[in-house]
C-alpha cells in the first residue's frame, strides 16, 4: 500500500479501554496517519476513538476505494504462544504469516460487502466522489491457534483473541485525510469455553470484523447526514 502522506506512519497505545493515537509503529506504508493534527475527536458510541477534518463534507462520496489492509501481531506474540506449546507443534513464522493473510483477505472481502450492501460502489482507481480507505489490524494476539498440542491434550477457550482497528478515510484524488478512527475489541465467545481451532478462531475474528464493518458503514453514513463537519459532529448508537 503506497504512503498517502509524507512523514507519516501509523502508531498507536492501547490501554486498558482508552484507545489513543500513540506509540505503535505500524509497517510502513500503513496509510495510517500518526498524529491527529488538524483532525477533531468526536463522540462516538461505536468506536472508542475517532477524530474528524472540521468543515470536511461528506455527501458526495458514493463510491469506497479500499486499500490492502495491513496485519500486525501483538509484540512477543509468537513467543508467549511457543513459550507454552511443544516442540512439535510451535507456531512458526510461516504459521504467523497464514494467519495473517487469511485475515487480510476475511477483513477485505467482509467491509466491500458491508458497503456495497449499504449501496455503495467499491473502485480500485482515485476519483471525485472516492473515499479512500485505509486500514490496519494491529496488536492481534490470538490465544490458541491450534487445536492441541503434540500429546494430544486438546486447548479450549471462550475467546479466539482480540486486535486494535486503526482506520482512515481520506478523499481520493486531494489525499486529504478527512477522519481517523481507532477501536480496540476481544473477539465475542459465545459465552462457553470451545476448542480451539483455525475455523473457530477464523469464524470469531470475522464476526468482529463485521461488527468493525458495520460500525463504519453506519457511522459514515451518519456523518454524510451531518456534513459538513462541525467540532460537535459525531454517530450516534
Amino acid at each position: 500500500m503506497p504512503t498517502l502522506l509524507r512523514g507519516w506512519c501509523c502508531s498507536l497505545l492501547v490501554i486498558g479501554c482508552c484507545v489513543p493515537v500513540a506509540s505503535l509503529a505500524a509497517p510502513a506504508g500503513s496509510g495510517i496517519p500518526a498524529t491527529t493534527e488538524g483532525l477533531v475527536k468526536v463522540p462516538s458510541k461505536r468506536l472508542a476513538a475517532v477524530y474528524l477534518l472540521p468543515g470536511a463534507d461528506l455527501r458526495a462520496y458514493t463510491k469506497i476505494m479500499l486499500d490492502p489492509v495491513q496485519v500486525s501481531f501483538r509484540k512477543g506474540w509468537l513467543k508467549d504462544i511457543n513459550r507454552s506449546r511443544g516442540v512439535s507443534r510451535k507456531v512458526s513464522e510461516q504459521d504467523a504469516q497464514e494467519i495473517a493473510a487469511a485475515m487480510r483477505s476475511g477483513f477485505e472481502d467482509i467491509f466491500a460487502a458491508q458497503f456495497k450492501a449499504k449501496g455503495y460502489e467499491v473502485v480500485n482507481a482515485p476519483a471525485p466522489g472516492v473515499l479512500r480507505i485505509s486500514a490496519e489490524i494491529a496488536n492481534v494476539y490470538l490465544n490458541a491457534p491450534n487445536a492441541m498440542d503434540e500429546a494430544g491434550v486438546r486447548t479450549y477457550t471462550v475467546e479466539a483473541g482480540e486486535a486494535t482497528l486503526a482506520l482512515a478515510g481520506r478523499d481520493s484524488t486531494s489525499n486529504a485525510v478527512l477522519g481517523l478512527a481507532v477501536d480496540h475489541r476481544t473477539t465475542g465467545g459465545v459465552g462457553r469455553a470451545t476448542l480451539a481451532s483455525p475455523a473457530n478462531n477464523r469464524f470469531q475474528f470475522e464476526a468482529l470484523f463485521r461488527d468493525w464493518a458495520r460500525a463504519c458503514v453506519l457511522g459514515l453514513e451518519e456523518l454524510k447526514a451531518r456534513s459538513p463537519l462541525t467540532p460537535r459532529s459525531g454517530t450516534k448508537g
